[in-house]
């Protein structure tokens, strides 16, 4: 049995609303309002001075500290890492271990995860795997993405692409982090089934993120001189395999665990933007009640997001309780799911 002791997230700074992003960006905020439905995100950047206030390895630290707080667990307590994120703070070395090194963590294994949205779940999945074989007691689980470090304030905002201005009014930066234990009658939110799956062959990419170095080139070129896009999101694409995708795996996961939906509590959806994660809930036929949806204020954190639905999770999870969460990467279509109970 792999139990969930301890959560912990961070969103740096203060919200940024939509009169903020229309200002910034050129984006009309009754736009976001009508077409995104998500009514702030936070930014690892300051969008009055144009500086970067944090790193990733921030954000993904205090989620960290938290989640060990939350533990009551110390550092030295930890067997392994594993850190998931698409937006490490540089190649080398790898953000999971500057976390290491700034929690003081020594001779312990460590591992990073390059994915989006499903990113969270497939950390949970290998630390899941990992405490299964017994080698290891204790793993400490981050997700974090900090896409807001790359934007180059010289572009022209108002002449960028509808498929790539729509990720800025999206997404947002932030991390969370999660302590998995396999240490028996431990208390906490038991981890039934994780499954995670790439569907992706001969399909399209439904979002696409080039990245080259410390700003995101729009100038750069392919090998035939055509410039390339930075980013690319399709929106109409998404909209139409998510919701489906979702359904497929709660009820994979539902017929595996041989749970009927009535015996399911709360789910956690996949969080794109507002209105669409509405959408995803409405098509599902779930009680918005027992929906986690907090996408709307955070924005689509990625590797994040998980985490943050987990922690609300935890403080309204009954025992004799079941929740069953998705997350769903278009990038190349790939599904994740996690079933939980408390006992």
């Amino acid at each position: 049995m792999i139990t969930i002791m301890g959560l912990g997230t961070s969103l740096p700074g203060e919200p940024i609303t939509n009169a903020k992003m229309e200002e910034i960006f050129s984006i009309r905020a009754d736009w976001i309002d009508q077409i995104i439905g998500t009514k702030t995100r936070h930014f690892v950047v300051d969008l009055d001075d144009r500086n970067v206030k944090f790193q990733l390895v921030d954000v993904c630290y205090e989620a960290a500290v938290k989640a060990l707080e939350a533990a009551q667990m110390k550092p030295e307590e930890i067997d392994f890492v594993v850190l998931s994120t698409a937006t490490p703070d540089m190649i080398l070395p790898a953000t999971v271990n500057l976390v290491a090194d700034k929690l003081g963590l020594q001779n312990i294994p460590t591992y990073q995860v390059q994915s989006g949205c499903s990113g969270a779940l497939q950390g949970m999945d290998l630390a899941h795997r990992f405490l299964q074989s017994g080698e290891f007691k204790n793993a400490l689980v981050i997700g974090g993405d900090v896409c807001y470090k790359y934007i180059d304030f010289n572009r022209d905002f108002k002449k960028m692409r509808s498929t790539e201005i729509i990720n800025f009014a999206l997404f947002g930066d932030g991390a969370g982090a999660c302590i998995l234990t396999n240490a028996p009658e431990c208390p906490g939110i038991r981890i039934d089934k994780i499954v995670n799956r790439c569907e992706g062959v001969n399909r399209e990419p439904g979002q696409m993120i080039n990245w080259f170095g410390s700003h995101m080139d729009t100038e750069a070129r392919d090998a035939k001189g055509k410039k390339l896009q930075v980013l690319r999101e399709d929106y109409k694409a998404i909209e139409t395999h998510v919701p489906r995708m979702a359904q497929e795996m709660i009820a994979e996961l539902q017929a595996t665990l041989n749970w009927p939906s009535s015996e399911v509590s709360h789910y956690l959806p996949p969080q794109l933007g507002g209105h669409m994660t509405d959408k995803i809930v409405n098509f599902l036929q779930i009680d918005p009640a027992c929906a986690i949806n907090i996408v709307a204020d955070t924005g689509n954190v990625s590797n994040g997001l998980p985490y943050m639905q987990l922690e609300i999770l935890a403080s309204k999870m009954q025992a004799g309780e079941k929740a069953i969460g998705v997350a769903i990467e278009s990038s190349k279509w790939i599904k994740t799911g996690i079933a939980l109970s408390k006992e």
